[in-house]
């Protein structure tokens, strides 16, 4: 019997693996580099949410980028001693775009507070030790497009800030997200043409979203490596968004392309983000934390994922 058209892309994805394994097997012997988006534990102290990833073997975390005026958000030193003291050290931070700083939007105040957002929340980033910054074309919950001119002028704000990308250091990861949550940049191909478009070497990252790829791609293994070397961060959680484990992902084939990728490296992180199925997730940021749930929503998450990799790897 033929292969179904997925079976045969996983098949390629798994032979490659197979050679890398063969030609380069010290290529391997380098483990993922596992992360947690906090964001999603809404209004939970930073101390609370860094003990639980330590307890679950973490050693990193993307920080919920909060600095959404020049009184609010996470102080650097603050942060760096909360961290410092249970082992964690920061991936990159997870940039928020609403319709309240849409760098897409038909009103100039809403693309100043974007503008004003990023050049905060930049050097936050770089004084905290992140190596990326995740940056969302257009709003978030904002599916509706305003106009025919979103795409020229989401490119037009974001050119006024990416000199501060290189300044500081930090790189801009673009995020495709799914058509039921934003108007713009929805596959890792709209994310290529947008930072072509934007045409600065401040702007030259991915940030993929296995959740999001399910809807617009049709193979994550695949747009995965479409995305090469430019991806520099992957948020993760199953296929209901929920805790790795519970849904039906291929988390197998996608741990064999990233390997492919030689994702397996400094700078480049796997950052799980099981917000839960829904619409619009940005309400999640404001929630009231529930330890009996948290917890064993990272523990299981971290320790299946861990369990698939060296499955893959010894397979």
């Amino acid at each position: 019997m033929s292969k179904q058209h997925f079976e045969a892309k996983n098949a390629k994805i798994q032979s490659d693996f197979e050679a890398l394994k063969k030609s380069n097997p010290d290529g391997l012997n380098q483990r993922l580099n596992l992360s947690w988006s906090n964001w999603g534990f809404g209004l939970e102290s930073l101390s609370d949410s860094a003990k639980r990833l330590a307890k679950a073997g973490l050693s990193y975390i993307e920080l919920h980028g909060n600095h959404y005026g020049p009184d609010l958000g996470y102080k650097a030193g603050e942060t760096l001693k909360i961290l410092g003291d249970n082992g964690i050290k920061v991936s990159g931070v997870c940039g928020m775009f609403s319709a309240d700083n849409d760098l897409s939007s038909n009103r100039p105040g809403q693309r100043q507070a974007a503008i004003s957002y990023l050049q905060r929340e930049i050097p936050f980033t770089q004084e905290v030790g992140g190596a990326y910054l995740l940056v969302v074309p257009a709003a978030v919950g904002r599916p509706g497009a305003y106009d025919a001119m979103e795409f020229e002028r989401s490119v037009e704000t974001l050119q006024d800030v990416a000199d501060l990308f290189v300044k500081h250091h930090v790189k801009a990861a673009i995020e495709p997200i799914r058509a039921a949550e934003t108007s713009l940049t929805h596959s890792v191909a709209d994310a290529k043409r947008y930072i072509a478009a934007v045409n600065h070497s401040g702007v030259a990252h991915i940030n993929g979203d296995v959740y999001h790829m399910q809807s617009e791609e049709s193979h994550i293994g695949e747009a995965l490596l479409e995305a090469g070397a430019a991806l520099t961060n992957l948020h993760f959680a199953d296929s209901n968004r929920c805790a790795l484990g519970e849904g039906s992902l291929d988390v197998d084939t996608i741990i064999r392309a990233l390997y492919v990728l030689g994702y397996n490296t400094a700078g480049k992180y796997v950052t799980f983000e099981p917000l839960g199925p829904g619409g619009d997730p940005y309400p999640a940021m404001y929630g009231k934390p529930n330890p009996a749930k948290l917890d064993p929503l990272v523990i299981d998450s971290v320790r299946y994922f861990r369990e698939r990799e060296e499955a893959v790897l010894a397979g």
